[in-house]
């Protein structure tokens, strides 16, 4: 007999945190929720595992309000009692948007702060002076906060939560960790909480857990087959370009979908080359200014966009840089780029039903954490990946995982016959070539300079007219490649016989109007459904005739 689970209002929460969750839809608590939450409130350290997608940011923020709520009845004194470290930008502001849903009707209570951005340290230091109860940054800012004495944490901390434990060490975050420990109190409640257990995680849980439960609540790190579908096939260079233009272009691939490739260079590319297709589509990378990169995310969960195409860089990061580096760390081209950045790692894209991975991810946990962009929750997704021959070893590795955690959860072969879309070779070779080496790099300094100016100069405007900001898009073609207008459209010989009944290939103004004109009633010709025969109607008047002479006298005159 399955035993009842456990609902939000039986785990004794305040009445305020009751009715946010409600005004949120959350009829019952996923399954991290239900177990975490309850022993977080009886005070126990835990170190949670649990798939992209299951509520852990919820099942960390509850009870940290609800421990802040509890302690405000009897201590009166303003003070940082949480602190939530997160390994990104992108992650802090998402948690402090959960955090500010949560405290819908106790925010005069429980007050926060996002450190994690890119101001200054001085500007930051009068948010911190207030005393909010829960802090949020990267552990390299709150460190500097820390120096700075803008922050203090000796005597008041009661709660430390790593969001996304998995990535502090990798993006490089190990020094600062280490020194932050030295200014935390000897006792307070730790929460450790990822979507895998690598050998970083352990390392973390020796450092900051002192007796923790661990959770292990599904067995597998991604959905069954029944939720997620998951298909590679096999495709160098030159088809993988043909099979993404043909998929998106003869709509194979449907809503909202998320293109991962490993580069930035490759993410420009990439975008010049649907720009030739009439293809719109966004780029999404580290040198984008951080106002920018959280507008292009709220911008296509808000259905403005319908693919990005993201570089995920922490497969090129140096997993031994430190906090050194100043925030930086350099690529193979040596141009500098954010540490504190990742696309495939917590930033909460909704309602993606496509995951593309045009450049196959360079580890298992990356590929986790890419796929487990969709299927979230209890919506299906499917994921498609691109292997080349140089990256097969890569496909094993990822296929012996998916094996070992559940056999449901299988990588697929996709069945999909290339010669169908040979014909297409010869526009993806045409488009191919405009998209040079010279059209990257001027695409690439043409979207930062937009993007800077978007981001700072227009910063104060859009704070006095947010409706503006609605308008302002990040899918326009960059053009600095020569675009060939004939590409846009298919010709009717080149659709595949089986999408001939389901596609349309008609796309310019004046075929699909005519396409939509009304039949002509029975025994109407083109010209008396159009209007009268002006040869027909047209009647000459004897004034016509005198006015015609009198201008034929004028003019001999």
């Amino acid at each position: 007999m399955a035993t009842e689970r456990l609902q939000f209002h039986q785990m004794g929460l305040d009445d305020r945190l009751l009715k946010a969750v409600a005004d949120l839809g959350w009829s019952q608590p996923t399954l991290i929720q239900e177990k975490a939450i309850p022993l977080a409130l009886e005070g126990k350290d835990l170190l949670a595992r649990a798939r992209t997608g299951s509520g852990k940011t919820a099942a960390y923020a509850i009870p940290v309000i609800q421990r802040i709520l509890a302690s405000k009845q009897s201590v009166s004194e303003q003070d940082v009692r949480a602190l939530i470290l997160v390994p990104t930008k992108e992650l802090g502001r998402q948690v402090q948007t959960m955090l500010r849903q949560l405290t819908a009707y106790c925010s005069r209570d429980v007050r926060m702060a996002d450190i994690s951005g890119k101001a200054d340290v001085s500007a930051q230091r009068p948010i911190l002076m207030e005393k909010p109860d829960v802090v949020v940054g990267t552990p390299s800012r709150v460190l500097a906060h820390l120096n700075a004495r803008n922050l203090s944490l000796q005597t008041s901390l009661q709660m430390l939560v790593v969001d996304e434990a998995d990535l502090v060490f990798s993006f490089g975050f190990e020094d600062d960790l280490k020194n932050l420990l030295c200014h935390l109190p000897k006792i307070y409640q730790s929460f450790l909480m990822s979507a895998t257990l690598s050998d970083d995680v352990q390392a973390l849980k020796e450092l900051l857990l002192h007796n923790p439960v661990t959770l292990k609540l599904e067995g597998s790190q991604l959905p069954d087959s029944s939720q997620l579908h998951q298909f590679s096939i096999q495709c160098e260079e030159e088809d993988k370009f043909l099979l993404i233009y043909t998929l998106i272009k003869l709509q194979l691939v449907k809503g909202k979908t998320l293109i991962f490739v490993g580069a930035v260079d490759r993410c420009y590319r990439l975008k010049l080359f649907l720009e030739q297709f009439g293809i719109p589509a966004c780029v999404l990378n580290s040198e984008l200014p951080i106002q920018s990169r959280s507008h292009i995310i709220t911008q296509f969960n808000q259905g403005f966009y319908d693919c990005i195409i993201a570089t995920d860089e922490c497969n090129m990061a140096d997993p031994t840089a430190t906090s050194k580096a100043a925030g930086k760390i350099k690529n193979k081209g040596g141009k500098a780029k954010e540490k504190e950045y990742s696309v495939s790692r917590g930033v909460d894209f909704q309602d993606v039903v496509n995951v593309i991975n045009f450049d196959f991810p360079a580890t298992v946990e990356s590929y986790i954490h890419r796929v487990g962009r969709t299927a979230r929750a209890d919506k299906r997704g499917t994921a498609l990946s691109f292997v080349s021959h140089t990256e097969t070893a890569l496909l094993s590795e990822v296929e012996e995982m998916l094996t070992g955690d559940n056999a449901e959860s299988s990588l697929k072969p996709y069945q999909f016959k290339m010669e169908t879309i040979e014909g297409f070779r010869y526009r993806c070779r045409d488009a191919m070539r405009s998209v040079t080496k010279q059209a990257v790099r001027e695409a690439r300094l043409k979207e930062i300079k937009q993007e800077l100016l978007n981001s700072e100069k227009l910063k104060t405007y859009f704070e006095d007219n947010p409706r503006d900001l609605q308008l302002l898009r990040h899918d326009q073609d960059l053009h600095p490649a020569v675009i060939k207008p004939h590409l846009k459209n298919i010709p009717d010989y080149l659709i595949p016989e089986d999408l001939r009944g389901r596609f349309n290939p008609l796309t310019n103004k004046r075929r699909l109007k005519r396409t939509n004109q009304k039949p002509k009633p029975h025994g109407v010709t083109k010209t008396s459904f159009k209007g009268k025969n002006p040869l027909r109607s047209f009647q000459y008047t004897k004034r016509d005739r005198n006015k015609k002479q009198s201008n034929k006298k004028q003019s001999c005159s």
